[in-house]
């Protein structure tokens, strides 16, 4: 979605040595492929950012990706998102119209653009929301990534958000740690977070916790293991309670542990914590 932070995205992966292209013709894609595949080392990884600045060209984008497809050619797409709330306030903030927007109103470009982007981000490999990211944060996420490490490995994120404040768009898996009592209600520990060793111990000594966490990790197994056999790389796990600064972040820490025990990579997010 245009303002969700293409150029950033791009900055970041010029960053970790990707050859990035920006606002590149669909139908160019092809030739760029087959360019980058002689270039052999000289073009390790390439990255092309499109869009719909292309206009009329964004509509030939699934029949390139398919194209490539038929090449052997496996294109990992990387699909940006935000709310409509958010898109809005970063186009007015710089003053610019979106591109779709012609006459009328941003959120009338916004949703021509949502209505032609719905299929490609349905067959995206990740979607990441950045409404709630600035640009360093959106910029490391994006870096965790795609840095380099086995490229065919599942890379797994596991996000802690509060209810209160939306539940995370781009999230596979969402689990509500609500049922754990509260440690805000504690004064010694309502000053503290997740992260924190004597509110971790609180979240996990209570009842159920210990449980959730065994049963969720051996049903998320299977899961992992399917998303291997289907090449899916990115799986978004996300925990949640109703502020994301207590329970849900010691769940989400804990999980994540867990899960590298397991030989799984795991990046652990904290989406909502340092809101209240």
């Amino acid at each position: 979605m245009s303002g969700a932070g293409r150029s950033t995205t791009g900055k970041a992966l010029e960053d970790l040595g990707w050859y990035v292209v920006d606002n590149l013709p669909p139908q160019m894609l092809e030739p760029l492929a087959e360019l980058a595949a002689r270039a052999g080392q000289a073009i390790p990884r390439l990255a092309v950012v499109v869009d719909v600045r292309g206009r009329s060209f964004f509509a030939e984008l699934t029949g390139a990706l398919a194209a490539l497809d038929t090449r052997h050619v496996s294109p990992r797409v990387l699909f940006l998102d935000a709310t409509d709330e958010v898109l809005v306030r970063r186009f007015e903030s710089v003053r610019r119209p979106h591109p779709l927007q012609g006459d009328d109103r941003i959120v009338d470009g916004i949703a021509r653009e949502r209505a032609l982007t719905g299929e490609l981000r349905a067959r995206a490999d990740v979607v990441v929301d950045s409404s709630s990211f600035n640009v360093h944060q959106l910029g490391a996420l994006v870096a965790s990534l795609f840095e380099a490490d086995r490229a065919d490995d599942l890379r797994v994120t596991v996000m802690s958000f509060g209810f209160k404040y939306g539940t995370p768009a781009d999230a596979e898996h969402v689990a509500d740690v609500r049922f754990i009592p509260n440690p805000h209600w504690e004064p010694e520990l309502r000053p503290l977070t997740g992260q924190d060793a004597p509110v971790s111990r609180f979240v996990l000594a209570a009842e159920g916790a210990t449980p959730f966490l065994d049963r969720y990790e051996s049903a998320l197994a299977p899961v992992f293991d399917g998303y291997r056999r289907e090449n899916k790389r990115y799986a978004t796990i996300a925990i949640g309670c109703t502020g994301g600064k207590h329970r849900s972040v010691a769940m989400a820490e804990e999980l994540g542990a867990r899960l590298r025990r397991d030989g799984v990579p795991v990046r652990v997010l904290h989406r909502d914590l340092g809101r209240e």
